[in-house]
């Protein structure tokens, strides 16, 4: 294969031109490199290397202007703004910013087109004026500063470019427009400069009068890279600007045109791969490299449509691939210490002297805070985030994490301490910041090589920030100061370094202009994305567009068919992947691109799916043996006791009660928002608690209860700030739930006075009784013991009462069994009846029962009719008949099921086997 830029310079070697005093201009830096090494090559004897330009580099010498930056120019426009327009109407920068960029972009689009100022910004207003929603007369106050902005718009255009032109920089447009009016100039000043243009497509109408007056003058010559497939075709976009040009400039009535090729219909190996989602796409895209021959891979290029996707292909280039040339720059949003500065921002957005725990914490776990705080074995963010998740904070103050911060109050006093919305002190604070990180990473440079690269880049965006801040003075509080952060750091790169012709090339698609590869994969040929298909981040319409020569999306999309059909003009390899998958904004619909292809019918395009190799996931049950070591545990456990609930917790899962009894592996506590469950059931347990010890071994009074009815809300919040500790109970759903606990006590206060004044007898016996026996089981050669402890035990008209609280939903159906072996195979409907009968069980070998005696469940979200649910025995599912007194038989059965139940616990050869819970 020949590379386009190695045929221009065949065919100048070949008219004998002096290359030494040529001016290459190309549409890229990038291609000026690779036109450096193909001269390098192709020139037999020792020559000065000639002038190499980009299109960009060559209109700014004729220009006399410097391209200002984006930031730059809001600021100066703001200053122009801020002049000409009534006080009573302006704005302040934070609403300016938001639309004075697209204005400069407008501004960009008509002085590229050379389009006459006043005659658009007229056709403006009056539209606005034809169009604005009110036709009262007189106008209202409003309508008329909407339309008096639309009238000063060329107002602030000519004042704006005065501006610029006067500090000798401009945007973009204005530079190209100041580039047509210096080319007499220029040419007077360089009457034998001969000037090459080498690979131009859609070039706007500054660029067409500069080339034009170039070559009216015999002082250039173009070369375009253009093939007949296209340009023959009349409805091809890729051609459309070469064909325009064609046809209307005067150079071409006289004059060849070069060139048009004729490789595009050249025998080429085309695949179409669809995978679903990105990192599918890059994943592929190694596998493509590792089967590659290690000769070709200095011959290919990966183009990437979406460029977000670099990082992940970086990690998915295989090892074999020992030389990569990365030709975009890594941007800055996306290396790590972004997320540090946004937690940053975030938490500073809205301060107040308390912090959102979730805001600390993220900040706190980030991997750069928590080197730097760490000091003599201590790591003082672990240590505050353990504090607040053991105290249950929601909200906490700057002062309590310097407090907890000792030695290292400083760093957090930087991060956290309110910026009271001044511009300085933020900026302050996060040059302050990274000058503490870098003291940090310096202490072992070698390691933190890429980290320190990081540290600089943002120490250049904040003094840029600051810079900013001094000369204009109008970064106002911290959200314009974040929103001018975004701004710079979408525009920012982190550049590799590296020997930028060897090996594999990584590019954009604007990276590719003029360059030719024999392979080439390209990725994301997605709609939305190539082509980006509509935007409308203009304020001029579509149809006054039209009307003034302006591009539209249109002339877009057929800029990126030109670049698309480019790479694959000379490859003979190609590999166009897209993603299946829908996306929410941009769809996952395969680009235009690839059904014109199929519908070109020139190339027999192979098509493909690839999707990952699934294996058929066999839930497999985990299964612990029970070793030595795991026999000894259980001997502990055993000897130590076992309760009803770790029990119960054997029969729904013997994985969970491996974990947490044997393993002794505790669940996480987070810090809860809301009131957890069992936070609410602990409160009303205790609440309970307190209302009835003072009347242990009495008989209630209808008086007892309504003193208790008095202490409520008190009690119930006392508990709640006990056990919820720092978390805040006064507003949202946490109110709630305090006011449903109080509720809850409320409700069953009244239930036992319903009872009493119905002339029943309640005695309590006793509260929170803590049980612990020994069990008979001859079978384990060590002792066994069953422990618990009992909400409340009272006597109701002479029937003792075993009774267990629960803040949950009990039906009457979940205390019933019809056969006893039922106990300890379903949990789900049968260990409410597995506990209460343990309890019974247990009190009767503490002190044999002398009364009859009953055992249930009162809960607190079903206390309607005879809220106590009592323990049944029924012979078959359908009776009505139930034996709800325990009797000595109904102790034995249980007994015997819970000997088999421990039995099985201890059984060496029974493993630990998962059951599924997930139903």
């Amino acid at each position: 294969m020949t590379s386009f830029l190695k045929e221009v310079i065949d065919h100048i070697q070949k008219e004998e031109l002096d290359i030494a005093n040529l001016t290459f201009i190309l549409p890229s830096k990038r291609a000026g490199t690779f036109l450096k090494n193909i001269l390098s090559q192709s020139v037999a004897k020792t020559i000065f290397a000639p002038e190499i330009l980009s299109i960009e580099e060559f209109v700014e010498q004729l220009s006399e202007l410097n391209y200002a930056t984006n930031t730059e120019l809001l600021f100066e426009f703001y200053k122009v703004y801020k002049e000409l327009t009534p006080e009573a109407e302006q704005e302040t920068f934070d609403q300016f910013s938001k639309w004075g960029q697209l204005l400069l972009q407008d501004f960009n689009e008509i002085d590229r087109y050379l389009i006459p100022p006043d005659h658009i910004f007229e056709y403006l207003s009056s539209i606005k004026e034809l169009n604005h929603w009110s036709v009262a007369d007189p106008q209202t106050s409003y309508i008329k500063t909407y339309l008096a902005f639309w009238q000063r718009l060329k107002i602030y255009y000519a004042k704006f470019k005065t501006e610029l032109i006067a500090s000798k920089k401009g945007y973009q447009g204005l530079v190209y427009r100041k580039a047509v009016k210096g080319v007499p100039s220029y040419r007077a000043s360089h009457p034998d400069k001969h000037h090459v243009f080498i690979g131009f497509n859609a070039l706007n109408t500054a660029e067409e009068r500069i080339i034009q007056e170039l070559l009216k003058h015999n002082l250039a010559r173009i070369y375009w890279d253009i093939d007949a497939a296209f340009l023959n075709n009349p409805i091809h976009d890729a051609g459309i600007f070469i064909r325009q040009h064609l046809k209307s400039w005067s150079h071409f009535s006289h004059n060849n045109f070069q060139w048009i090729g004729d490789n595009y219909r050249s025998e080429k190996n085309i695949q179409t791969i669809a995978i679903p989602k990105n990192i599918g796409q890059v994943k592929y895209i190694g596998e493509l490299l590792d089967a590659l021959p290690m000769e070709d891979l200095k011959n290919t290029a990966v183009v990437l449509g979406d460029e977000t996707l670099l990082m992940p292909l970086l990690n998915s280039i295989p090892e074999r691939v020992n030389s990569v040339n990365i030709t975009m720059g890594l941007p800055l949003k996306s290396v790590p210490l972004a997320s540090l500065f946004d937690a940053i921002f975030k938490i500073q957005k809205n301060h107040t002297n308390e912090l959102y725990y979730k805001d600390v914490v993220a900040l706190l776990s980030h991997a750069f805070i928590q080197s730097v705080l760490s000091h003599n074995g201590i790591n003082y963010s672990n240590l505050i985030i353990n504090h607040i998740q053991s105290n249950n904070i929601v909200s906490i103050t700057v002062e309590k994490l310097m407090s907890l911060s000792d030695s290292k109050q400083d760093i957090i006093k930087l991060m956290f301490q309110s910026w009271q919305n001044v511009p300085e002190k933020a900026l302050q604070n996060c040059t302050q910041l990274i000058l503490t990180l870098k003291a940090q990473l310096d202490l072992d440079k070698s390691k933190n090589v890429l980290a320190l690269e990081y540290l600089y880049r943002f120490n250049q965006v904040f003094n840029e920030l600051q810079r900013y801040n001094t000369q204009y003075k109008l970064i106002s509080n911290s959200t314009t100061l974040y929103y001018l952060y975004k701004e710079l750091l979408s525009s920012e790169t982190l550049d590799f370094q590296g020997e930028p012709l060897q090996g594999l090339q990584i590019m954009g698609m604007l990276e590719s202009r003029v360059l030719d590869f024999e392979t080439v994969i390209i990725s994301s040929v997605n709609e939305g994305i190539l082509p980006a298909g509509k935007s409308t981040n203009s304020f001029i319409p579509f149809d006054v567009k039209l009307e003034n020569g302006l591009p539209t999306f249109k002339e877009k999309d057929a800029v990126y068919t030109y670049h698309f059909y480019r790479l694959l003009q000379r490859a003979k390899n190609v590999y166009i992947i897209y993603n299946t998958e829908p996306d929410v904004l941009n769809g996952g619909e395969k680009s235009r691109f690839i059904t014109q292809l199929q519908i070109e019918n020139i190339h027999k395009i192979k098509h493909s799916i690839v999707v990952p190799k699934v294996e058929v996931a066999q839930k497999s049950p985990i299964i612990i043996a029970k070793t030595a070591s795991v026999s000894d545990r259980l001997q502990q456990i055993a000897t130590d006791g076992f309760s009803p609930s770790s029990l119960t917790n054997y029969i729904r899962n013997p994985i969970d009660f491996y974990y947490q009894k044997v393993l002794k592996i505790q669940s996480f506590e987070d810090v809860e928002e809301t009131v957890a469950v069992n936070t609410l059931g602990s409160v009303i347990h205790q609440t309970l608690e307190d209302f009835y010890v003072p009347y242990k071994g009495q008989i209630l009074t209808q008086d007892n209860l309504k003193d208790m009815k008095t202490l409520i809300n008190d009690t119930v919040a006392l508990h709640f700030k006990s056990l919820y500790k720092e978390g805040d109970m006064t507003k949202g759903k946490n109110l709630i739930i305090l006011e449903v606990a109080k509720r809850y006590v409320y409700n069953f206060i009244n239930k036992e006075l319903e009872t009493l004044k119905s002339g029943h007898q309640i005695k309590i016996i006793d509260l929170e009784k803590v049980l612990h026996i020994k069990l008979d089981i001859p079978e384990l050669p060590f002792p066994v013991h069953l422990k618990g402890t009992v909400d409340r035990i009272d006597e109701f008209d002479g029937t003792l009462r075993i009774i267990d609280y629960k803040s949950g939903k009990v039906l009457q159906g979940q205390v019933e069994i019809v056969e006893w072996e039922d106990l300890s195979l379903d949990y789900t409907k049968y260990s409410k009846s597995f506990q209460i009968l343990a309890y019974a069980y247990m009190l009767n070998a503490t002190e044999p029962f002398t009364q009859p005696i009953e055992a249930g469940i009162i809960s607190f979200k079903n206390l309607q009719g005879d809220y106590f649910l009592k323990f049944g025995k029924k012979p078959s599912t359908r009776s009505q008949t139930k034996e709800q007194l325990i009797t000595s038989e109904t102790l034995e059965a249980f007994h015997i099921e819970l000997k088999k139940l421990i039995l099985e616990i201890m059984n060496p050869d029974i493993d630990f086997i998962e059951k599924d819970v997930s139903h």
